[in-house]
């Protein structure tokens, strides 16, 4: 077996999970530290004990590299809960891939190759890259310089694991006036485009609501992200934003933006109500993980559980498309 595969496994199912980000990190360093050991040393370390002088490796880390090294079922595995996720039925078999995925570049936890291969390893046929853009410094958002250089490693990726796709996007944030918050002649290069507001999400709606149909109307968008913004559990919980949802849906339909049904645990965006709506009214959606580690990208079964719920049909899921259709 090999150790840093062994690591990655522990570090997929933690995040799986939703454990703390620390306990995922450590082994994902560990990984890394391993990954630059030759096997000459790696094997000289574990039969002498001292992986744990190596910088980023612990006891619990150092326990998982021996036993996989030995050709054991590392014990720490017996340790991590299996994540109780419904399995997402007729709809996440359908689905070919993620429109709303981060990496290391802008808040994500792992570089770009290692979220593709784990989509890829899900059974995806691709994913889109949406790293946030530059006015959410919080999340590092990616300036114009940032993107372009993203865009040559893009193309390795897609190099190296074709036939998997990974299509280059960006998850826009919807700035005030509804512009969007990218170089427009950058946003033409890209393959798609979610767009999302992360600021003032209590504006009125009578403000709110211009702000989210500018945003729809631009012909870059693709998407529209977590539309209300809501946070239902943890420290930032935090209520939906209002807005006129069957304008706002309305013109989704009519520009041909999908409506995201984001599938974060703390999300569940939109609610059941406006969900409801959004299918009534005749739109398409995207079944999105917005996930931040490779182990969240199988959070897309709680979108495919509750589009589900409200007679959802996979032709009117866009993850349900070759990746041809989408740029």
């Amino acid at each position: 077996m090999d150790p840093a595969r062994a690591l990655r496994d522990i570090a997929f199912q933690l995040e799986r999970a939703a454990e703390p980000t620390y306990r995922v990190k450590a082994f994902r360093i560990a990984a890394a530290v391993v990954d630059g050991l030759s096997q000459e040393e790696l094997e000289s370390r574990v039969r002498s004990g001292t992986l744990q002088g190596l910088k980023g490796i612990g006891k619990a880390t150092a326990g998982v590299i021996e036993d996989a090294w030995l050709g054991r079922v590392p014990a720490y595995a017996a340790k991590v809960a299996e994540a109780d996720l419904p399995d997402g039925g007729e709809l996440r078999a359908a689905l070919r891939g993620d429109c709303h995925t981060h990496s290391d570049w802008s808040d994500g936890g792992s570089p770009i190759q290692e979220m593709a291969e784990a989509a890829r390893d899900l059974g995806h046929e691709w994913i889109v890259l949406t790293d946030h853009s530059p006015r959410l410094t919080v999340a590092n958002g990616l300036s114009a310089e940032r993107l372009r250089k993203q865009m040559d490693e893009v193309a390795r990726v897609n190099a190296e694991l074709a036939p998997f796709r990974l299509l280059h996007g960006i998850e826009v944030d919807i700035l005030d006036d509804g512009a969007l918050d990218q170089r427009e002649d950058l946003l033409e290069r890209l393959d798609f485009v979610v767009a999302s507001v992360h600021s003032k999400l209590r504006m009125p709606s009578r403000e709110l609501t211009p702000r989210l149909l500018a945003a729809v109307a631009n012909p870059h968008v693709r998407v529209l992200g977590h539309c209300t913004g809501r946070l239902v559990r943890g420290p930032r919980a935090r209520p939906p934003s209002t807005f006129d949802a069957e304008k706002v849906f309305t013109a989704c339909r009519d520009h041909g933006v999908a409506v995201e049904i984001n599938s974060r645990p703390e999300r569940l965006d939109p609610p059941m109500p406006l969900l409801r709506m959004a299918v009534e009214l005749g739109c398409e959606f995207a079944i999105d993980s917005d996930a931040h580690a490779p182990g969240q990208l199988d959070w897309q079964v709680y979108g495919c559980a509750r589009a589900e719920k409200v007679g959802l049909t996979a032709d009117r899921v866009i993850n349900t498309r070759p990746a041809e259709e989408l740029v």
